[in-house]
């Protein structure tokens, strides 16, 4: 085991070599620059120099002067230093920023993850030991609906009813206006209260899938010759199903929860857009669309990182939830 994960780790720096590598040359090759965008105010202001002067100091002093390949291995001294550089767009260094608006929407994505699990397991469960009966109807047209609906249709179909018609909820944002004026405890509840509407939009839209891919592999396990070997032998049904059909259905559920860690740290771009909430989703986006480089570049390597991990713990889990599973 030990072999094995030195193994993959090297694998995995290279990989993220050549992944930070495209990152970063695609991130030079966008449309729409900061650096362009303020040198252009600038060349517009009174007695300014001409937009090309301007964009050549700009260059300079963002380190956006040298060619691609230079310019890369510059940046990536620099990453592995520790030293990430401030943000063009929201003009604080690059790692506080981070810090400010991933644990929102982490705790979002853990929250409606585990939701999703709670949810997805059981009804996934009871549609394949009810295949084709009223259930199983009932419980797949839940799961086809909510793969099926647009996220933005189904946020704006949940402010209508509980935002506009009931008025339980804000439209947008993540505290009251008289947030402020609250005390710890209330302005607790008060952002757990703007966060409801966010989570059930994540949850209804992700859990559909999860819920027909746990129904499909009990149905392929519940198929296995040893499960009739037992029912043969007399054993107890929800023996049958939870002892020994489930503990081999864990084994693809793993890979996907396993390939999931990206997913808890990289937001929620539509839904935290449609809400209003400062979450690293909307940061991100707001971050590519201006151009912001050292933002975007630590935001995409990041995620490529958890990526490459999460993989690694899939492969790891493989033998910890089948013990016929053994690593080479």
């Amino acid at each position: 085991m030990r072999k094995f994960i030195v193994k993959r780790l090297l694998l995995s720096l290279m990989i993220l070599f050549f992944v930070m590598f495209i990152i970063y040359v695609l991130l030079r090759c966008l449309p729409t620059s900061y650096i362009e965008t303020i040198a252009r105010q600038k060349a517009m202001q009174p007695n300014s120099k001409s937009y090309e002067e301007w964009l050549t100091q700009l260059k300079a002093t963002y380190g956006m002067d040298l060619d691609i390949i230079p310019g890369f291995f510059a940046w990536l001294v620099k990453f592995f230093k520790g030293d990430f550089g401030d943000s063009w767009v929201w003009t604080v260094p690059v790692i506080e920023q981070f810090n400010k608006v991933v644990w929102l929407s982490f705790v979002m994505g853990v929250i409606s993850f585990a939701l999703e699990l709670l949810i997805a397991i059981p009804l996934g469960i009871i549609a394949a030991t009810h295949q084709y009966s009223h259930t199983d109807y009932a419980i797949s047209i839940f799961a086809l609906a909510g793969i099926s609906l647009p996220t933005f249709f189904f946020a704006s179909l949940l402010k209508l009813l509980f935002s506009i018609k009931l008025k339980w909820f804000d439209l947008y944002g993540l505290v009251s206006r008289d947030h402020l004026q609250m005390t710890p405890v209330e302005q607790f509840f008060d952002k757990a209260h703007h966060l409801v509407l966010p989570i059930v939009t994540l949850v209804v839209i992700s859990v559909g899938s999860l819920m027909r891919y746990v129904r499909t592999n009990m149905l392929e396990v519940l198929n296995a010759d040893y499960i009739r070997t037992a029912r043969a032998k007399g054993l107890d049904e929800k023996k049958v199903i939870y002892s020994h059909a489930f503990r081999n259905t864990l084994i693809p559920l793993v890979t996907m929860i396993g390939g999931s860690l990206p997913g808890l740290f990289s937001g929620a771009l539509i839904t935290e857009t449609l809400y209003k909430i400062p979450g690293i989703g909307f940061t991100s986006y707001t971050s590519m669309v201006g151009g912001d480089i050292p933002f975007s570049m630590f935001y995409l390597t990041f995620m490529a990182i958890l990526t490459l991990l999460g993989n690694l713990i899939s492969d790891i889990l493989y033998a910890v939830v089948d013990p016929r599973v053994r690593i080479a």
